[in-house]
Parts: C-alpha cells; sequence; structure tokens
C-alpha cells in the first residue's frame, strides 16, 4: 500500500511542528482612562460628548439636539420606527436618529464599543443620518488593550464606533457622513 501525497505531507508538517509557546503576557500600558481625555479625543474627530444628569433626560436632550428629526429608531425610548434584525434596509435609510446604548469608551481614540446585541440591526449605526451612543462614563477605560480585554463579557460580533464617517479625496477636501452617520453624539451619564 503506497502512502497518498496528502499523508506525506500531514506527516511532514507533524515532524517539523514547533514545541507549544505560551503566549506572552500583553503589558499594562496604562493611561489616562479620564472623562476628559475622552472628550478631547472625540472631539478631535468630529464627535460629540454632552452629559446627562440621568436618562430621564434622554428624550428631552434628543429634542433639543435633533429637533429636525422625525424618524428614529432606539431600544431606549419609544421610536417612531421599529427596527429587528429583520428590518429591510429601504426602511432603515430613512431612519434620521438611532439612539443606541454603548458598552466601553476608550480614551485613546474616543471610541464606543456598540455590541450587536446593542445595534437592534446590524446595519442601523452606519445607515442612519444621525447616531446618538448613550454611555455609563464609569465604563471607559484607557486604552483598547483594556478594552478588549473586556469584550468576552460583551457578546459575540460588534463594533469600536470612532466618530462619524468621514473620507477625504487627493485634494485634501473632508466629507462628513460619506459612508456612515453624519454625526455622532455620546451622551455619558
Amino acid at each position: 500500500m503506497s502512502i497518498s501525497s496528502r499523508d506525506r505531507i500531514l506527516a511532514a508538517a507533524q515532524a517539523n511542528k514547533p514545541a507549544e509557546m505560551p503566549l506572552p503576557t500583553v503589558p499594562d500600558f496604562g493611561g489616562d482612562a479620564s472623562v476628559e481625555r475622552f472628550t478631547t479625543v472625540l472631539t478631535s474627530i468630529s464627535g460629540r460628548v454632552m452629559w446627562l444628569d440621568g436618562l430621564e433626560q434622554l428624550v428631552t436632550t434628543l429634542q433639543q439636539l435633533f429637533p429636525e428629526a422625525r424618524h428614529s429608531a432606539s431600544p431606549l425610548f419609544q421610536a417612531t420606527v421599529p427596527v429587528d434584525t429583520l428590518t429591510p434596509t429601504d426602511v432603515l435609510a430613512d431612519i434620521e436618529l438611532a439612539v443606541l446604548a454603548g458598552e466601553i469608551g476608550v480614551a485613546e481614540n474616543g471610541a464606543v464599543w456598540l455590541p450587536e446585541a446593542n445595534m437592534l440591526h446590524r446595519a442601523l449605526p452606519t445607515i442612519t443620518q444621525h447616531l446618538v451612543l448613550v454611555l455609563d462614563h464609569r465604563r471607559i477605560v484607557a486604552t483598547m488593550h483594556e478594552a478588549y480585554s473586556k469584550l468576552p463579557s460583551t457578546g459575540g460580533y460588534g463594533k469600536f464606533v470612532a466618530g462619524p464617517s468621514k473620507t477625504a479625496d487627493i485634494e485634501q477636501s473632508l466629507v462628513i457622513g460619506a459612508h456612515g452617520a453624519r454625526s455622532l453624539v455620546v451622551l455619558l451619564y
């Protein structure tokens, strides 16, 4: 019985397999996990940070910030458009304001972790005109390393959102809202 090419290749790979090594210890990068740092960085990338004294102010604050928004989606208050994972994208395209709960804020880059469970629909944070993320200020961490260490407890799919979408062409002409939300506001409480 002859040995197949496949078996020879697998045997050679097994024979040359290096010994397993322990994973390196990720150093503590430290850093500033302050609300001030988070605010400075997010503002520098065209986002906004505002404070809520409590979640009971949410609807009033949204009405002040977005008085023209008629089509909204959110699990945090009675929105005008019901959205779930099966909502067609043409319905999502009409949503002017999405208000979602963020889980982790990152001070070094102004990003907010948004797990799928908080999105209502995977496309909603990208297709809406204006995105508002509500975040407990005690959930701000200093670095992405620290944020990633907390992700296993927040579910599977998700994304970090940092500022409104933007792009610039070769002539240095900046366009806000080119391929996602035109504005991002993080409401801290």
